[in-house]
C-alpha cells in the first residue's frame, strides 16, 4: 500500500512539473512564428483556434453536453476576457523583451493572488506573504536594470505585469463563481473568447490575420495548441487532483526556468549574474508563498 500511495505522488509531482515544462515553451513556439512573419493576433489565434478545435472533439468523443446555464455564460464569459487579456499582453510583450525574462515575471500571478485576496476578500496577510512580496520586488528590480547596465524595456514589464495581473483575477474569479464542470468544458468556452480575442487583435491592431505558410510554421502552431495549452491544461489538473494545489504551484516554477532556458539556449538571449539572481528571488518568493498556504487539492 506505501509503494501504491509513494508511486501516485510520483506521478502527481511529475505531472507538474510536465505541465510547467510544457507551458514553459510558449516563447518556443512564439517566437519562431514572429521570426516567421506573423503577428501577434495571428500566433494567438491560430494558436486558440487549434486548440478549440481540439477540445471540441474531445468533448464530443466524451459524450459531453455544450450546454451551461445564463449564470455560468456570464462567469465564463468574464474568464474567457480576463484570460484573453492576460495571454494577449504576455505574448506582445515577447516584442520588448527576452520570453525567459517575461515569462519569469509573469509568475508574479501567485503573489498578486494572495494581494487581492487580503483587499477584496480580507484573507488573512501573513508574514510569509509578506516577504515573498519583498522578495519579488527585488528581483523584478534586479531583472529589470539586468547586467552590464542594460534595462528592460519599460512598456515590455507593464505588459506582463497586466499578464500577470489578469491572470490572478482569472484564478479568483474562477475560484469564487462555484462552477461545477469538468475542466474541459470550462476552457472550451475560455478559449471561445481568447480565439475571438485574437482575432479583433489581429484585424483591428496587427493590421491583419495571416495562417502559417510552411509546414514549419504549421508545426510551430500546433505545437502551441497541443503543448502548452492541452497538454499543460490536463496535467496541471491531474497534478491537483494527486498531489493538491500547494505542490502543483510549487512545481510551477520549472514554467519559467524552462522558458529561460529556451530563450537562452534557442535563441541567444542575454543572461547574466542580475539576471539569474533576480529570477532566484521570484522563484523563492513564490515557492515561500505556496508552502504557507493550506490547499487541498481540485474536485473532479
Amino acid at each position: 500500500m506505501t509503494s501504491f500511495r509513494l508511486s501516485r505522488s510520483v506521478i502527481g509531482v511529475l505531472s507538474g512539473i510536465l505541465a510547467a515544462v510544457c507551458y514553459g515553451t510558449n516563447p518556443l513556439g512564439a517566437l519562431n512564428l514572429y521570426n516567421d512573419g506573423m503577428n501577434t493576433g495571428s500566433v494567438l489565434f491560430c494558436r486558440f483556434g487549434l486548440a478549440l478545435i481540439i477540445l471540441t472533439i474531445v468533448m464530443l468523443c466524451r459524450g459531453e453536453s455544450f450546454r451551461v446555464s445564463r449564470r455560468e455564460f456570464m462567469i465564463l464569459s468574464v474568464m474567457g476576457v480576463l484570460f484573453s487579456l492576460s495571454s494577449l499582453s504576455l505574448y506582445v510583450s515577447f516584442h520588448y523583451m527576452a520570453a525567459g525574462i517575461a515569462s519569469t515575471l509573469l509568475f508574479l500571478y501567485p503573489i498578486m493572488t494572495a494581494v487581492l485576496m487580503y483587499v477584496v476578500f480580507r484573507e488573512r496577510f501573513s508574514w510569509t506573504t509578506a516577504v515573498s512580496i519583498v522578495l519579488s520586488m527585488v528581483g523584478v528590480l534586479l531583472l529589470y536594470r539586468g547586467d552590464m547596465g542594460t534595462h528592460l524595456s519599460t512598456t515590455g514589464v507593464i505588459l506582463v505585469l497586466i499578464s500577470s495581473f489578469t491572470y490572478a483575477l482569472y484564478i479568483i474569479f474562477a475560484d469564487k463563481s462555484g462552477l461545477r464542470m469538468s475542466v474541459f468544458k470550462v476552457n472550451f468556452y475560455v478559449l471561445i473568447y481568447c480565439t475571438l480575442g485574437a482575432l479583433i487583435y489581429a484585424c483591428f491592431v496587427s493590421g491583419d490575420l495571416s495562417l502559417p505558410h510552411s509546414a514549419k510554421a504549421w508545426f510551430y502552431a500546433c505545437w502551441l495548441a497541443v503543448v502548452p495549452a492541452i497538454m499543460a491544461l490536463v496535467l496541471m489538473y491531474y497534478a491537483a487532483q494527486i498531489v493538491g494545489s500547494t505542490a502543483t504551484a510549487i512545481t510551477g516554477a520549472f514554467e519559467p526556468l524552462t522558458a529561460m532556458l529556451i530563450g537562452v539556449l534557442v535563441f541567444d538571449e542575454p543572461f547574466g549574474c542580475k539576471v539569474a539572481l533576480g529570477m532566484a528571488l521570484i522563484l523563492a518568493s513564490v515557492v515561500l508563498i505556496a508552502l504557507s498556504k493550506r490547499v487541498k487539492g481540485v474536485s473532479s
